[in-house]
């Protein structure tokens, strides 16, 4: 085995050196998964990775999973007055209830990257549990979480944090990537790459949780939602429905926001048929009910333009993401 050896000496009142005491600390190849582990895995989950052992990570595997992506809004601008031990004061204190949050439901931290978060949820072992609805319940967690960390801001009279989350399910290669002085845990796939985009335009819809039609089709009688759009993804063919995460079922809609989800619906059927003077007539209802919601107007938009257009008998409602 593999120890560390430190040897400390005793000394007398009187001075000198009447013996010395002996420290062995175990860092074997074992103890440095462990720890390892422990730092994106919860201690139950790499118990259970430890017992199948080191190879178990090793070998690639094609597994169905769900995949989180969270990162901060205006980052940049939040942070360009603060001092660098502030900046790293602030990340900490925020991913470690972030963090909290993908513990809590068995997911698995894969990677920060800058003020971004990446959590899988059925890797590397796979969940008692539907791996989507766990995501989800993460996500709302986060989303709770940091209502509680901005009232703390709010107090200190700092300005609120305001975060996008990003979810997607599907097929994805897992296991230890890298190279022989560094290997890390992850998955790459498809549906890593749709979870990241979908992060990423939560700005443009106004929207804090936005999930792709392959994770609400595994939990769709466990949440309420809003369908956003149908979008093509720059560099992706195939179309994808995509939803703003409204909360758990658990939990009754409000009144007013289930009058303003009907008015939303109802104009979102009428614009799919392009029948966008009725759509109009339904959008417009629903933003006398929210008027700062950014999808009513996107929808309010392009409805109108199209009043305009002669459209091909090929358009099928499919928006085309310009940006990644």
């Amino acid at each position: 085995r593999s120890i560390n050896l430190t040897v400390n000496p005793l000394t007398n009142p009187e001075g000198g050196v009447r013996g010395g005491l002996v420290v062995l600390e175990d860092i074997s190849r074992e103890k440095r998964m462990k720890n390892t582990m422990y730092r994106y895995l919860t201690p139950r989950v790499a118990e259970q990775v430890m017992a199948l052992g080191e190879d178990a990570l090793m070998v690639g595997e094609r597994k169905e999973v769900t995949v989180l992506f969270s990162d901060i809004r205006g980052y940049t601008t939040l942070t360009e007055n603060l001092g660098a031990a502030e900046v790293v004061s602030l990340l900490n204190q925020y991913f470690e209830t972030m963090v909290e949050a993908v513990f809590n439901h068995e997911g698995t931290l894969d990677k920060f990257i800058g003020d971004a978060l990446m959590a899988v949820f059925g890797a590397p072992l796979p969940l008692t549990e539907n791996h989507a609805w766990k995501a989800v319940q993460a996500a709302l967690e986060m989303r709770q979480r940091l209502e509680e960390f901005n009232q703390r801001r709010v107090i200190q009279e700092q300005p609120k944090i305001h975060i996008g989350i990003g979810i997607s399910s599907g097929e994805v290669v897992s296991g230890n990537i890298g190279s022989h002085k560094r290997m890390d845990y992850t998955v790459i796939g498809d549906g890593v790459n749709l979870s990241s985009r979908l992060e990423a335009i939560t700005k443009e819809y106004g929207c804090d949780i936005i999930i792709s039609e392959f994770t609400y089709q595994l939990c769709r009688d466990r949440i309420w939602v809003r369908e956003l759009d149908k979008i093509r993804v720059k560099g992706k063919h195939q179309a994808v429905n995509i939803y703003e995460l409204i909360g758990d079922r658990a939990t009754p809609l409000d009144a007013t926001t289930h009058e303003f989800l009907s008015f939303y619906h109802a104009g979102r059927n009428a614009y799919l048929n392009r029948n966008f003077e009725s759509a109009i007539v339904y959008f417009e209802a629903a933003k006398r009910i929210q008027p700062l919601d950014q999808v009513v107007d996107i929808h309010l938009e392009r409805a109108r333009n199209y009043l305009k257009q002669s459209l091909p008998n090929s358009w099928d409602g499919v928006w085309t993401m310009m940006n990644k």
